[in-house]
This record gives C-alpha cells, sequence and structure tokens, in this order.
C-alpha cells in the first residue's frame, strides 16, 4: 500500500518553527462550509467566472491524523490538508509548496490559511469550475473525488509485476517487468 509522507513533512518542519498552531479534534468540514460561503459573499460573486447554482461543499476524513478532504466551492475544486487531532503544524510561508505521497500518487500542495480555520495545505484541481456543471454533479463530484484520494494507482502494462526486492535491485535495462525467472 502507498506510504503517505503527510505526517513527516508535518512533523520535520514542526521541530525547526517556534511558531505552531493545534490540529482539529473535530472535522473541519462545516468550518470550512462556512468560511468559503463568506468568502463567496464578500468577494466572488461578482467575478465572470463565479458558477452561482454551484453549492459549497466541503467532506474531510482522518488519515494518518491529518483531515485530508476535498472543497467545492462556486469557483474551485481543491483537496485540502488540514492538521487533525493532537497534531502541531509549523506556520509556514503562504504560497509554500509541499509535495506529499497519497495512496492515488503525489499531489503538489501550496500553504494556504483562512481567517478562521488558519494554515492549510491545498490543491487545486479545477478552476474555474466547468459552467456546464450541475449541483448535484458537483456535489458528487467532491464524495468521488475524496474516494479516488484513497485509490492505489493503476499501472498500465502487460504481464505481471514482480515487486520483489531482488528484482528492485538486480534489474538491468530491457528485462521485461514481469520477468520472475531470477
Amino acid at each position: 500500500m502507498a506510504q503517505s509522507i503527510v505526517n513527516e513533512a508535518v512533523n520535520e518542519a514542526a521541530t525547526e518553527s517556534a511558531q505552531e498552531f493545534s490540529g482539529f479534534a473535530a472535522n473541519p468540514a462545516p468550518r470550512l462550509v462556512a468560511q468559503y460561503e463568506r468568502i463567496a459573499k464578500q468577494e466572488m460573486q461578482a467575478l465572470p467566472f463565479y458558477h452561482a447554482s454551484m453549492p459549497i461543499v466541503a467532506e474531510c476524513v482522518l488519515f494518518e491524523g491529518q483531515w485530508l478532504g476535498c472543497v467545492l466551492t462556486p469557483w474551485m475544486l481543491s483537496v485540502v490538508v488540514l492538521p487533525g487531532p493532537d497534531q502541531l503544524w509549523p506556520v509556514r510561508s503562504s504560497s509554500e509548496r509541499l509535495a506529499l505521497q497519497l495512496p492515488c500518487g503525489n499531489l503538489t500542495f501550496m500553504v494556504g490559511a483562512l481567517s478562521e480555520t488558519g494554515q492549510l495545505l491545498a490543491c487545486s484541481l479545477m478552476s474555474p469550475i466547468d459552467p456546464h456543471l450541475g449541483a448535484d454533479e458537483g456535489r458528487a463530484l467532491v464524495s468521488n473525488t475524496l474516494k479516488m484520494l484513497f485509490s492505489l494507482p493503476v499501472q498500465q502494462g502487460e504481464g505481471g509485476v514482480n515487486l520483489s526486492r531482488r528484482r528492485l535491485f538486480s534489474g538491468r535495462r530491457g528485462d521485461p517487468v514481469g520477468d520472475t525467472q531470477r
């Protein structure tokens, strides 16, 4: 199974920084929705790409001690990571980038901040939102995206895959991937 580096990246940086903030004991999805609703009303409604019929939806689940989620707004779809219960995250500079390995593969996140939740990691998947996407499709997209984050990456190819350590370290250029004769 894919190994996440979320905890390692967060914990390593926490030891280097004196400024830290605590994680969320409860699911932060309702807070995210409330904040994005305020942002929508105060800052985004007048923009030409604002999709007025799209709801604001957030779903988060605990993954390796951190909150991993998906957020849909009338202007974007993003994957987010927030600190989980008993976590301390360092305060980072805005727009700093972190590459994290999730079960679905590697994603690059940007450090962002919201007034009420503080800093979070965000990876934009769609911005702006497709104007032909309906509200129900948007809600389904959030749930399906979150499920896909936990899916193992699919590798295309013929034959079996030899995952042995011996094959990994003794393979030569041109050896077939599925070669198990060693």
